[in-house]
């Protein structure tokens, strides 16, 4: 041990003999109780000694050099002497801090969406006052693992900081993903409200973070002859081919089950949603009423939605429910099992579950073929629907918008007092008005396409009293 007012050049200088170890007090005015401890290794530590309360002398670790120069060791160990004269123990502190860090749960941003995930599976966090649909969650759990989890993951969330999040969404907008930059943004936001609930943190780093993607609402409507060829590729497939590449001959058949078809083909007639067409089971739907009432939990607003059920939707869920039954016998048959099908079996069956309906993504993936096999502009499944909504409101049907609002089941189509009143109606509220509207609707589309022609002579639709 030695003792030496030491300076920038002795610090830089000093070192120890090969199985020695050299501890150096300085004995500058402004560095009592600082230590220098040099091995033969040539790493080189400082330490401050000082008493707690208890007379217990202790030492506090500094930092090494040279990340801690001379001029701020000195200042360290002044702070540390100051609070052990204040009765704190800054050794202690340490010792709990990391003790705590180690019990610490939530440690790094993967630690948190194991959280966040199993918290919102199960209901207990809920930011908008209901638990998330499986498919909001399906949807989250895939942002994560494509854009966020590989940038993210492993910081701690401490370390998670605005730059850190900006430098995500920049790379993201560079790559053209202007929308799914946002979607991300939002993803981590709501992850990191979860984090400040639990008390893990305290600010949100996306606070300080805009939106960084420009977005446009798609105003997509199908022209009549693209609709035409839509619809015929729905009834019949098998022409399809995959498009050219480059000189070459057309590609390989597109397949595209005929439940898919089914499927897009009611999107279609009923204007209802990807996720809510998918998802339909058997005891949703009476077909002798021609109804079909979805219940709250598969709706986008949390209500029940009523859809009257035109007769082509009517043949066509007939269709996809025997297909769905014979399904399930052959597979029984292969089993060597008993066919058996609950009452709420999905009608449009996943392809290794027969009590799991096939998921929103199937009927993107299938239009989208569709699509580039006839050689079409930009195609989304919600094009289907604002199609369906345009035409109703325009002369050729000539709906009100407020109906139509009705049809798509939007929550903002009732407002003020109006909402007092609408929110004591059953679910069969405008079921009148809604079915005469996707009958006119059906007999425009089919004659469009060309399976049926339209009869004239329609009754006008009167707008519902309000």
């Amino acid at each position: 041990m030695a003792k030496v007012r030491l300076t920038d050049k002795y610090v830089a200088a000093i070192t120890a003999l090969a199985g020695q170890r050299l501890e150096v007090f300085d004995q500058h005015p402004q560095g009592a109780g600082l230590m220098l401890r040099v091995t033969d290794t040539g790493r080189k530590a400082w330490q401050v000694r000082y008493r707690s309360d208890d007379g217990t002398q202790r030492r506090f670790s500094l930092g090494l050099y040279p990340d801690v120069d001379l001029a701020a060791a000195r200042d360290r160990a002044s702070e540390a002497r100051r609070k052990a004269r204040d009765g704190e123990d800054p050794s202690a502190d340490k010792r709990r801090r990391r003790s705590e860090a180690k019990a610490q749960p939530l440690k790094t941003f993967i630690d948190l969406s194991e959280a966040y995930f199993t918290a919102c599976g199960n209901g207990e966090w809920k930011p908008r006052g209901k638990k998330k649909r499986a498919s909001t969650l399906a949807e989250e759990k895939g942002l994560w693992n494509r854009h966020i989890k590989g940038e993210l993951g492993d910081l701690r969330l401490e370390d998670v900081t605005p730059a850190a999040v900006r430098k995500l969404l920049r790379a993201l907008v560079a790559k053209g993903h202007e929308v799914t930059s946002n979607r991300v943004r939002a993803q981590i936001r709501q992850m990191i409200n979860f984090a400040i609930s639990e008390e893990r943190l305290t600010l949100n780093p996306v606070a300080k973070v805009p939106p960084l993607g420009t977005e446009q609402a798609r105003e997509r409507v199908l022209r009549d002859e693209e609709m035409k060829a839509i619809w015929a590729a729905l009834v019949d497939p098998s022409e399809l081919r995959k498009p050219p590449e480059k000189d070459a001959a057309k590609g390989d058949r597109v397949y595209v089950s005929r439940p898919v078809c089914i499927a897009l083909q009611l999107l279609s007639l009923l204007l209802t949603r990807r996720a809510e067409v998918a998802g339909m089971r058997r005891h949703e739907v009476d077909l002798q009423q021609g109804a079909w009432v979805i219940p709250s939990e598969r709706t986008k607003n949390g209500t029940s939605h009523m859809v009257p059920l035109p007769s082509a939707a009517v043949q066509l869920i007939h269709e996809a429910d025997d297909l769905a039954r014979q399904r399930e016998e052959t597979r029984a048959a292969r089993e060597g099992r008993e066919a058996k099908l609950p009452a709420d079996y999905p009608l449009f069956p996943g392809a290794r579950d027969n009590l799991k309906p096939i998921t929103p993504a199937a009927l993107t993936h299938a239009l989208r073929d569709i699509k580039l096999a006839l050689g079409l502009e930009d195609l989304h499944p919600h094009d289907l629907r604002r199609t369906g909504a345009s035409h109703l409101v325009s002369e050729r049907v000539g709906v009100s918008p407020f109906l139509v609002g009705r049809l798509l089941n939007h929550s903002s189509e009732t407002g003020g007092a109006a909402m007092v009143t609408l929110k004591a109606y059953a679910v069969h509220d405008f079921a009148s008005d809604k079915r005469r509207a996707l009958e006119a609707w059906e007999a425009l589309l089919l004659d469009i396409v060309g399976e049926k022609r339209r009869d004239m002579n329609i009754t006008e639709l009167r707008r519902p009293r309000i």
